[in-house]
């Protein structure tokens, strides 16, 4: 059996489920043009991000030694993060029009290895290296508020990464993996459909 079937050109001979194939290559586009969409403004919100912390150390020049390894470390972080997300952009890129479908689902199926690595083992440096990052910068300027406002401003750093790493991070992953693991499982549902008619 020939596993690189073109299953466009044998779905279009059955006129009536053509809107289906349409449609779910319509989707595929839309989660082409929106993971691509997403990981731009990521690049921009991150770079821009990194490049205004550093200015901040030229600025305004800390004097703890604690606030510099912070800097280092939450630009360390960013950078990391962007390193691995943006390599995800060559396998978006080369999704078109005109793959089989084996290789729509080879590149999905990738894709969500990709994205699992990403949201588990990266994601998790990524936090450590912020919370460390911010809770070193933030020391300088702790130490010369009055007491209770430098427990605040901790206590308000760390919840907010709480937040972000224990509601905000697994309602995203959710959301991501249901949009790929729904386009995985219709490719296949078409797939199998086709091999059954041969």
């Amino acid at each position: 059996m020939d596993n690189n079937i073109d299953f466009k050109d044998l779905w279009k001979k059955q006129t009536v489920s053509q809107p289906n194939i349409d449609e779910l290559l319509s989707k595929l586009k839309q989660f082409k043009r929106g993971s691509l969409t997403k990981m731009i403004l990521t690049n921009i919100l991150l770079i821009a991000t990194s490049v205004f912390i550093i200015f901040i150390w030229y600025h305004y020049q800390p004097e703890y030694i604690s606030t510099k390894i912070g800097i280092i470390l939450t630009v360390l972080a960013m950078a990391m993060y962007l390193f691995v997300y943006n390599k995800l952009a060559s396998f978006y890129k080369t999704i078109d029009s005109n793959q089989s479908n084996n290789e729509y689902l080879h590149k999905l199926i990738s894709i969500k290895t990709k994205q699992q690595f990403l949201q588990s083992t990266i994601l998790s440096l990524y936090f450590i290296l912020l919370g460390a990052g911010l809770c070193l910068y933030m020391y300088e300027y702790a130490l010369k508020m009055p007491p209770f406002w430098g427990i605040f401003t901790y206590v308000i750093m760390l919840a907010w990464i709480g937040f972000v790493w224990f509601y905000l991070r697994p309602k995203e992953i959710k959301k991501q993996e249901t949009k790929i693991n729904s386009l995985i499982s219709k490719f296949e549902e078409i797939n199998n459909q086709l091999n059954t008619n041969l």
